[in-house]
């Protein structure tokens, strides 16, 4: 074989090797990518149906997958505390979200109060009460007769909260009290009384009304309570891509899917 032969043959395994090694070198780094095109969303459980299309109809527009997480805001504002993945929280109330800041770990800049809600009262669907008027001299208690009455937890949850405000605002907490079931979040609670585990339960509106199982008998007055703000933020250790999402949950598109389900969207749509 000629030199010239013994060098082109040289050459063309060097191109070949070279080729395996840049093939090789994608393989390495395309996991990578793909997991950079993943953002985490730490939720209230209240938002699952309404994020849940959203986070789809982001996605088809983006290529951005979305990995939500489903909670009690007091739940993932400690897990965020104490390390957990995550690129955006919402919180079902200002003060979770006021907490993730104060533990420097919310971008507070991205802060945005997007979402308002109601409480309700809600009975299992079958159940013989309807159209309570809830107001002064309204009697829990005697309502519920020997039932429970389920809520989140009213020393952490953000409904058990805005429950409980609006119950001693009324007059009808004291009496009450004894009879409440505490619930570690809020569908948690929904749960207790589609299953007829519990007379009565105190949600947010929109939880009630994608729930076949429960039935809205009364709404607690808007004064009776603080104002239900949901806020939204990036965290600390958020993707780039977080700024998009955020972006995209402020949209008109966002709006429409979110009013659908029953909040309040309470910013003017950015697009």
């Amino acid at each position: 074989m000629s030199r010239l032969s013994i060098s082109r043959l040289a050459v063309s395994r060097l191109a070949g090797l070279f080729t395996a090694f840049v093939i090789l070198l994608g393989a390495i780094h395309s996991p990578a990518r793909a997991e950079d095109k993943t953002l985490t969303v730490f939720a209230a459980a209240s938002m699952k149906n309404a994020l849940d299309e959203i986070d789809a109809a982001y996605t088809a527009k983006t290529g951005v997958k979305i990995s939500a997480s489903y909670a009690a805001s007091s739940a993932l504002a400690k897990q965020i505390e104490q390390g957990a993945p995550a690129d955006v929280f919402v919180s079902a109330d200002t003060d979770w979200m006021d907490y993730a800041i104060k533990q420097k770990n919310i971008n507070e800049p991205t802060r945005v109060n997007l979402l308002g809600n109601s409480i309700v009262l809600i009975a299992p669907k079958d159940s013989m009460i309807s159209n309570v008027n809830i107001g002064p001299g309204f009697d829990l208690a005697k309502l519920a007769g020997d039932g429970k009455i389920a809520t989140g937890d009213v020393k952490a949850v953000p409904v058990g909260k805005y429950a409980k405000a609006a119950l001693e605002k009324l007059g009808a907490w004291q009496a009450a009290e004894p009879k409440f079931a505490m619930a570690e979040s809020v569908r948690a609670a929904m749960t207790l009384v589609a299953r007829g585990e519990a007379v009565l339960g105190i949600v947010y509106s929109t939880d009630a009304k994608v729930e076949p199982g429960v039935k809205i008998i009364g709404t607690f007055p808007a004064d009776t309570h603080p104002a239900i703000i949901y806020p939204v933020a990036a965290t600390t250790t958020a993707k780039p891509e977080t700024a998009d999402y955020l972006a995209f949950l402020r949209s008109s598109a966002a709006k429409t899917i979110l009013e659908k389900y029953g909040f309040k969207f309470l910013i003017s749509p950015t697009t």
